[in-house]
C-alpha cells in the first residue's frame, strides 16, 4: 500500500498551519482619492490643515456654522477648497477632522451625530485652560476630547491626531515642509492607518501610531508643554518620535 492509500496526505497532519507574516506598520493605504472635511475650518488650526492637505492634492471641504463664512475662507485658500455649513461638510466628506474650539466641541458633535454616522472622524481638539502661569490641561469627564467624541458619536469611527501642529507654520506659504510627527490614536488599525497616511501627504510630516483612545488625554495635554516651549524659545515646536 502506498502512502496515499493510507488516507493521510500530509507527512505531519498534526502540524499547525503557518501564521501569516506580520503586517508592515509602514504599509499604509492610498488616501489621495478621499474627501476630507474640516469642521472648524475657518479657525487657525483647521484652516492651516485644510491649506496643507489641499496643497498636497487632497479634496478638502471646510465647514463652519455659517456657510458664507466657510465659503469666504475657502476662497482665500484656493487649491480647490470648498466651503459649506458644518452639516453639509460632514455629509460630503469621507474623513472629517474636528478642529473646533474646546468650549464648542460637545455641542458641535451632538448636532452632527446623524451626518457623522459611518464616517472616520479625526479629533484634534486640545482641552486647555489658561491663567497667569500659562496653559494647563483640562480633563473632560470622558477622559479626553477624543473619548468625548467617541461617546457622542457612537456610529462614527473616532480617532485622534494632529494635536501638536503649529497653526502659524501650517498657514505660512513660505514654509514648504513641516518636519514633525503626528501621534495617531484609535481603536481599529485600518482607521489609524488611514489617518497616518493622510498625515504623510503633507511634506515633512509622518503619522505614528500612539495607542488606543484611552491614551488620548496625555497626547492632548502635551500641547500645554509645547506652548510653554514656544513662549520661552520664540519657536513653533513640534515632535519627533525616535527609533521608529
Amino acid at each position: 500500500m502506498t502512502s496515499t492509500d493510507s488516507g493521510s496526505t500530509s507527512p505531519n497532519p498534526s502540524k499547525e498551519p503557518a501564521k501569516p507574516a506580520a503586517k508592515d506598520p509602514w504599509d499604509l493605504p492610498d488616501v489621495s482619492g478621499l474627501v476630507v472635511g474640516v469642521l472648524g475650518g475657518t479657525g487657525p488650526q483647521g484652516k492651516g490643515l485644510a491649506y496643507r492637505l489641499a496643497q498636497a492634492g487632497q479634496k478638502v471641504i471646510i465647514g463652519s456654522r455659517a456657510a458664507e463664512r466657510a465659503e469666504a475662507a475657502a476662497a482665500e485658500l484656493g487649491n480647490g477648497v470648498e466651503g459649506a455649513d458644518n452639516a453639509d461638510c460632514a455629509r460630503r466628506s469621507d474623513i472629517v477632522i474636528v478642529a473646533v474650539p474646546w468650549d464648542g466641541h460637545a455641542k458641535t458633535l451632538e448636532s452632527l451625530r446623524g451626518e457623522l454616522a459611518g464616517k472616520l472622524v479625526v479629533d484634534c481638539v486640545n482641552p486647555l485652560g489658561f491663567d497667569k502661569k500659562g496653559a494647563y490641561p483640562l480633563k473632560p469627564e470622558e477622559g479626553s476630547a477624543a473619548e468625548q467624541a467617541a461617546a457622542l458619536l457612537p456610529d462614527a469611527r473616532v480617532t485622534a491626531a494632529f494635536h501638536h501642529l503649529s497653526a502659524v507654520l501650517l498657514q505660512d506659504p513660505e514654509v514648504e515642509r513641516i518636519e514633525t510627527d503626528v501621534m495617531v490614536l484609535g481603536e481599529a488599525r485600518a482607521d489609524t492607518d488611514l489617518v497616518q497616511a493622510l498625515a504623510g501627504r503633507i511634506p515633512g510630516m509622518r503619522g505614528v501610531f500612539a495607542g488606543r483612545l484611552r491614551n488620548a488625554h496625555q497626547v492632548e495635554s502635551l500641547v500645554a508643554n509645547l506652548i510653554s516651549v514656544n513662549r520661552r524659545y520664540k519657536a513653533h515646536a513640534g515632535l519627533r518620535v525616535t527609533d521608529v
